[in-house]
């Protein structure tokens, strides 16, 4: 049997990361991994989170099973932290998941029972796992205009068209802030615009927000999604912990199903349950467990939000610092969208051809497309990369 199996396509990032380890120069640059990294370049763990594992390691009694859907008080932060007041808690189902990947996933599936023939709207450039597991699931997929390569901004017009064509049953798929891999966000106006196209087409919204607190803060960064869900009867949402508690390893997301009553919320519950046991019965544990233990604790989330403001101050730092770099040896304010993107992502708008002359005459390395991770780099190298960007003829 093991002997019919044809050979998968080499994920690029993985394969990015096996020549990046490989190569032997010491000045080289890693902008491809989609994680965070500090000024030393390492993925440190969170004050707040080492002191929750403290606390835990003490004062847990079992690491018995917890609810098909997760922990209660996980699910109940959670929604706190994403949704706040947008919407009544009965009328949000919820379920812990392996990672917001796993959320994605189990959404899909969720879609595929209750609108089998559904078409999942993507925005194009989307973040590559979206099509993959829509593809592999064998559902219908289409493309909807986001992002404008000269002015690196959103093509919000070309957006609004397309996302038009979108039907009664079908579902469009947002990112909630620090869009994945632009950096491109739509202003609370767009947001606005694109809650009426909805209202007007019938189409669920299905927004994955995967970097909350990156952006523009924890409150800001959800805004529009919970525009969305105060104005339109349902909307899916898929939120990782990954990234703003830095938690990768322990694999912690959430999957929200907001219906327009409670009679629905009940019924979505059950379904979003039933998923999980199909697929690995009850969701890890540990990293919902710190999550619930900072949300729950004024002392531990008032460390986290420290901290997660920190970071995101750090980034915005970075991209000021590589638009005036830029700028200074350019002569031209051509990159100065770095300086407005958000989160850790920006396109930067080479050519793959760019992207690898400055991978072998640099040793700076990005993915094709040439998405880049802001949060890879720090005050010494943003000039090397600004010189290297420049000489590469971007």
């Amino acid at each position: 049997m093991l002997n019919a199996l044809t050979a998968q396509p080499k994920d690029k990032i993985l394969m990015l990361m096996q020549m990046y380890k490989e190569d032997p120069r010491s000045d080289k640059i890693d902008l491809g991994v989609g994680v965070y990294k500090d000024a030393s370049g390492a993925t440190p763990i969170m004050k707040a989170i080492k002191a929750a594992e403290q606390q835990l390691w003490q004062d847990e009694t079992t690491k018995a099973y917890t609810g098909l859907a997760g922990d209660q008080g996980f699910l109940d932060a959670m929604v706190g932290l994403v949704v706040g007041d947008a919407a009544s808690r009965d009328r949000v189902a919820a379920a812990a998941t392996p990672g917001g990947t796993g959320a994605i996933r189990q959404a899909l599936e969720l879609i595929r029972l209750a609108s089998p023939g559904a078409t999942i709207w993507l925005s194009n450039p989307t973040w590559p796992n979206h099509p993959s597991i829509i593809r592999y699931l064998g559902m219908p997929m289409a493309e909807y205009r986001y992002f404008d390569d000269a002015s690196r901004a959103v093509d919000f017009d070309g957006m609004m068209q397309d996302i038009s064509k979108a039907k009664q049953g079908d579902v469009v798929l947002l990112h909630g802030c620090c869009h994945n891999p632009t950096g491109a966000n739509l202003n609370l106006s767009q947001w606005d615009e694109v809650t009426q196209l909805l209202a007007k087409t019938g189409a669920t919204p299905f927004v994955d927000i995967a970097y909350q607190g990156f952006g523009d803060g924890l409150e800001a960064d959800a805004a529009g999604l919970r525009h969305l869900v105060s104005n339109l009867p349902e909307t899916l949402i898929a939120a990782s912990c990954s990234k703003n508690f830095g938690i990768y390893r322990e694999r912690t997301g959430i999957l929200m199903a907001i219906s327009g009553d409670a009679a629905g919320t009940a019924t979505a519950q059950a379904n979003l349950a039933f998923l999980n046991r199909q697929n690995f019965s009850f969701p890890p544990d540990h990293g919902a467990r710190l999550v619930t233990m900072i949300l729950g604790d004024a002392k531990l989330r008032q460390m986290w939000s420290t901290e997660l403001e920190d970071v995101r101050q750090g980034m915005l730092k970075l991209r000021k610092q590589l638009a005036q770099e830029l700028r200074d040896r350019s002569g031209s304010d051509r990159f100065g969208f770095l300086a407005e993107h958000r989160g850790m992502f920006s396109r930067l708008g080479a050519s793959p051809e760019q992207v690898e002359k400055l991978r072998k005459d640099h040793g700076i390395y990005m993915v094709g497309d040439s998405r880049m991770n802001i949060a890879g780099l720090n005050a010494q190298t943003v000039p090397l990369l600004a010189q290297a960007i420049v000489d590469a003829g971007v």
